[in-house]
């Protein structure tokens, strides 16, 4: 059975053609899929969606700033009900290459200081 829609925030637009109240965000939640979005025509078409709420408020928030507004004509998306977006976890950083110890030098570093041998001398 499909759930009724939940209130769990506003994105208010304050420039451009589509400035005017806020718009409502609401929450679906089928099964263990959530889902995010706006009722209104032309926002209707952003869909955030997670296997839970804070899940769907991330993948919305991603979606929405694609949306081709610029950040100054808008506010939010504003939050209810304790939602706080997950941001993804930062990829891993590589493994770094052990660091020399002061008394060596590098390879690139001691050939340039000893005198070179040109083949070309007879």
């Amino acid at each position: 059975m499909e759930s009724l829609p939940e209130l769990v925030g506003t994105v208010h637009i304050i420039f451009g053609p589509y400035r005017g109240n806020p718009i409502a965000l609401y929450m679906r939640q089928d099964g263990s899929i959530c889902q995010i979005s706006p009722r209104i025509y032309p926002w209707n078409r952003r869909v955030g969606i997670g296997d839970t709420p804070n899940r769907a408020a991330a993948d919305f928030e991603n979606k929405w700033k694609d949306a081709g507004l610029a950040e100054e004509m808008y506010t939010g998306p504003h939050w209810e009900g304790g939602i706080k977006p997950e941001k993804p976890k930062p990829p891993p950083k590589p493994a770094t290459a052990p660091a020399a110890t002061p008394g060596e030098k590098p390879a690139s570093e001691a050939s340039a200081d000893e005198p070179s041998v040109d083949s070309t001398e007879s």
